[in-house]
């Protein structure tokens, strides 16, 4: 057993769960050595609009500018090379996968989500990247997962985004998608702003929905793998210390780095095994119940999904500026 007593917090959090870094930032995943990473619209233009991320743009745009292609076709396949070289770029830091988000605006459209897919998958083979290394992210729709669902089956491996609820978590299960990244911090959001508490710790709504998640996969043996994701401070990743991943922010690395207070495992098999959980059937008819009977869920989902639109156009205007 490794002496916890000289290691920092992200160390001892590394002994029982896999970390992710959740950012597109590739001086950030060098300094905290996370064995994956997650990117998303909205962290890609991020990082797109630095200057020293602003080769890669070019690159892009210089890959297809004389190519047949023209007007919304031209900017899609160069959006598409764009993720596709900042996954690349990132899968030659971190040992593991790069998550690469299928373009939200197709989150109700299963087969528009298939092919979509299929198009990174194949932009990643033909620079040598085996689809191993690669996680398509979908949001996690009706749509979204029975498209995923269908990908799994060809051996694209899936990470379904945008979870809020326990419905979600079950049809993904059941689906056999790969991993699933149910969001914390969003959900302590939504909670504070209706209710107007502050949440801290155990009570925290976010960390209670990812522990019931992670409870009702490990009592069912569900091999469907869970990163806590959308974290807003040290404490919700803490309680979920022992979750099989953790995708967090460079911020919040850091904090964790620079503390070397003790980190108990707070999740296991053994106790999820113990609980008294009720299998839930889930079909289309309960799962779209149950998402209406979960305004916080309904809510989120779609908030993200309108977001992440905003911010694949804003990556579309810069890509329209640079083709000029």
């Amino acid at each position: 057993m490794t002496d916890t007593s000289t290691l920092n917090q992200l160390d001892q959090l590394k002994q029982f769960t896999t970390v992710v870094a959740d950012t597109g930032d590739f001086q950030s995943i060098k300094e905290y050595a996370p064995q994956d990473a997650t990117t998303n619209p909205s962290l890609i233009l991020k990082a797109a609009q630095k200057e020293e991320y602003a080769a890669l743009v070019d690159q892009a745009v210089a890959s297809l500018k004389d190519s047949d292609l023209s007007g919304a076709a031209l900017v899609d396949a160069v959006m598409d090379e764009l993720l596709v070289l900042f996954g690349i770029e990132i899968l030659k830091i971190v040992p593991g996968r790069v998550s690469t988000e299928v373009d939200a605006r197709l989150s109700f459209d299963t087969q528009g989500t298939i092919a979509k897919a299929k198009t990174i998958i194949a932009l990643y083979e033909k620079a040598g990247i085996s689809r191993d290394r690669i996680l398509i992210k979908i949001a996690s729709t009706w749509e979204g997962i029975n498209a995923a669902k269908e990908l799994e089956k060809e051996g694209i491996h899936c990470n379904l985004t945008l979870l809020f609820s326990l419905a979600q978590a079950i049809h993904c299960a059941e689906s056999k998608i790969t991993l699933i990244s149910p969001f914390v911090g969003r959900i302590m959001d939504w909670f504070k702003a209706s209710t107007g508490k502050t949440y801290e710790g155990a009570e925290d709504p976010g960390v209670i929905s990812v522990q019931s998640i992670y409870d009702y996969y490990k009592k069912f043996g569900y091999k469907t793998e869970v990163m806590g994701a959308s974290f807003r401070n040290i404490g919700e990743i803490l309680e979920l210390a022992g979750c099989d991943l953790l995708t967090i922010s460079p911020a919040l690395l850091a904090e964790l780095q620079e503390s070397t207070a003790a980190v108990e495992q707070k999740l296991s098999e053994e106790k999820s095994a113990a609980k008294e959980i009720e299998k839930i059937e889930m079909n289309e008819k309960t799962f779209r119940w149950m998402m209406n009977e979960d305004a916080m869920a309904t809510e989120k989902t779609a908030q993200g999904i309108r977001a992440f639109g905003v911010d694949i156009r804003k990556l579309e205007e810069l890509i329209e500026s640079k083709l000029g």
